[in-house]
């Protein structure tokens, strides 16, 4: 019996045997179905070629890390990157004698002439610039001219302290600021709306996106937020999913109509889909998304569907009374909850200047930020931003007073028109070429029908050398040019310098480029698995090189 007690003092009782081992028969079962649930989602949603892409990519990342851990690796790379900067360095930072540099704050206060005359001289200093005036630039710069010019200076010179943190002390800013977003919103066909001013297109983004994450997060409980964009969409998105720790989905867009696939979408979507995106245009091809359909999809699933029009700002309003056709995009389609637009892109108002709307105040109070037990006193901020410069609100008030709708729509019309323009020469003119999808405003992309016998970054290499600055594009290969009111009257020049680039690329020997910027960087990402990260540390190298004085 002694034996007997013994042994039984050394088991453990039942309840402790069941209660342990199925502790860890929960955990594994947990996480054995939360590891199944995710894979037959992503599956669901990427179908089989899209997860072995995910897979392969996956796989290919880490050999590629490996390999750039490697001393001999490291060693090329940093060679490589040393050239690099300095080739950039040599084409930012001004050198040479007649250089002046003032790198700590003089010790006597200088003149407003020796201020304005020094500043004069540092635009001058550095070679071989572009003149965006010319009109050959690619977006960048939308002026609305030198009467423009003035109306925003005489703005910013009567607001130039103001700051809407404090709207008691500044209640004309305050004013203005509401006014902005109320025209924006009758553009849009939502005088009801709400929404607030931004510093860009990527603020207005990222708020947008923000309120979608705390949105989500408080009527629908999701912790793990997810948003579906097409892979067309603006950087930015991503941008936002980095800082507020949302899992982005990319959907390919269509290789031919350049809008992405709504079933591809749908299968996207899950239970922790907080938003969907579309554009309307998008940046890189100028193409606009089927609006009208994706809003279906965000109503019958109760998520956020956010229209970017940053780029179509002040031009997408005004085409169908500039006689363009164009397909429903803005608050007019049901399921549409939000909208960027640039003001500061078509607007013409100055640069740092956007504004993105809401259906409802009540999806707009997510993007505020409030802290009611800071030591200071209640801190209540609209957007990223504390402290605002008014007298960008206010430029961008004098510049939609000046233009008006009349202006607006004459400026369509024109800009559209030249875009137009080209457009249709690259298609009839240009048998080597082709337009990316069926752009609708004021963007033109194309690309080589035979990219392997004529290089399209090429091209765009040669035009470069011809004046022009325009954008290159990835996957496939591409250049566009966003007209602006600079480019209208030039779509002859771009055409007659198209052909004699176009003429001069297919001169040169089969596989030569031009060598220049765009050949070498984005020619870089997709030459060998490890271009991408190389382009990674390349751009790297010329953001620090913006900060070199």
């Amino acid at each position: 019996m002694d034996k007997v007690a013994a042994l039984k003092a050394h088991i453990p009782p039942v309840r402790t045997l069941i209660s342990v081992d199925g502790a860890k028969n929960a955990f594994i079962a947990y996480f054995v179905f939360t590891h199944l649930v995710r894979t037959t989602v992503f599956v669901s949603s990427h179908g089989i070629v899209g997860t072995a892409r995910a897979v392969y990519g996956g796989v290919m990342d880490r050999v590629v890390r490996i390999i750039m851990s490697l001393p001999s690796t490291v060693k090329k790379v940093e060679e490589g990157m040393q050239q690099a900067r300095i080739d950039i360095e040599a084409r930012l930072v001004p050198s040479g004698p007649g250089v002046e540099r003032h790198l700590e704050l003089p010790a006597q206060g200088k003149c407003t002439e020796w201020i304005l005359a020094e500043m004069d001289r540092m635009d001058h200093e550095t070679a071989g610039k572009t003149e965006w005036k010319d009109g050959h630039v690619s977006g960048a710069v939308y002026h609305g001219g030198e009467d423009m010019e003035r109306v925003i200076v005489a703005a910013f010179e009567k607001f130039v302290v103001s700051n809407p943190l404090h709207p008691d002390v500044f209640p004309a800013v305050r004013k203005m600021e509401a006014e902005v977003v109320s025209m924006c919103l009758r553009m849009y066909n939502h005088p009801d709306g709400a929404g607030t001013m931004t510093s860009g297109g990527t603020e207005s983004i990222l708020m947008a996106v923000k309120a979608y994450r705390d949105w989500a997060r408080d009527v629908k409980g999701i912790t793990e937020p997810e948003m579906v964009i097409p892979a067309s969409a603006h950087a930015a998105f991503d941008k936002a999913g980095a800082y507020f720790k949302i899992k982005v989905h990319h959907i390919p867009v269509d290789p031919v109509t350049r809008q992405v696939p709504i079933k591809a979408v749908k299968r996207a979507v899950n239970w922790n889909t907080i938003m969907v995106v579309g554009s309307a245009i998008n940046f890189p091809d100028g193409c606009m998304d089927d609006i009208v359909e994706l809003g279906k999809l965000a109503k019958r699933r109760n998520i956020g569907l956010h229209v970017d029009c940053c780029l179509g700002s002040f031009i997408m309003p005004f085409l169908e009374r500039a006689g363009f056709p164009v397909a429903p995009f803005d608050f007019r389609v049901e399921g549409v909850t939000s909208i960027s637009c640039d003001t500061h892109k078509y607007g013409f108002a100055p640069k740092g200047s956007s504004v993105v709307m809401y259906r409802s105040a009540d999806l707009r109070k997510y993007q505020y930020y409030v802290n009611s037990e800071w030591p200071g006193g209640v801190y209540a901020s609209p957007s990223i931003s504390g402290s605002r410069p008014g007298s960008l609100i206010a430029g961008t008030w004098a510049a939609m007073q000046y233009m008006g709708q009349e202006g607006y729509l004459n400026s369509c019309r024109e800009i559209v028109a030249t875009a137009k323009t080209i457009e249709n020469a690259i298609r009839n003119e240009l048998p080597e070429l082709f337009v990316l999808g069926k752009p609708v405003a004021s963007v033109v992309a194309f690309g080589s029908k035979d990219e392997s016998a004529l290089s399209v970054l090429a091209i765009g290499d040669l035009m470069s050398a011809r004046g022009w600055h325009l954008n290159a594009l990835m996957n496939p290969p591409a250049v566009h040019i966003a007209c602006t009111r600079l480019t209208v009257g030039r779509a002859e020049r771009f055409i007659t310098d198209l052909k004699d680039s176009l003429r001069e690329a297919k001169e040169r020997p089969s596989g030569a480029s031009a060598g220049g910027n765009m050949v070498t960087v984005y020619g870089l990402g997709h030459s060998t698995a490890v271009g991408p990260r190389l382009v990674q540390k390349l751009a790297t190298v010329f953001l620090d090189t913006l900060y070199k004085a």
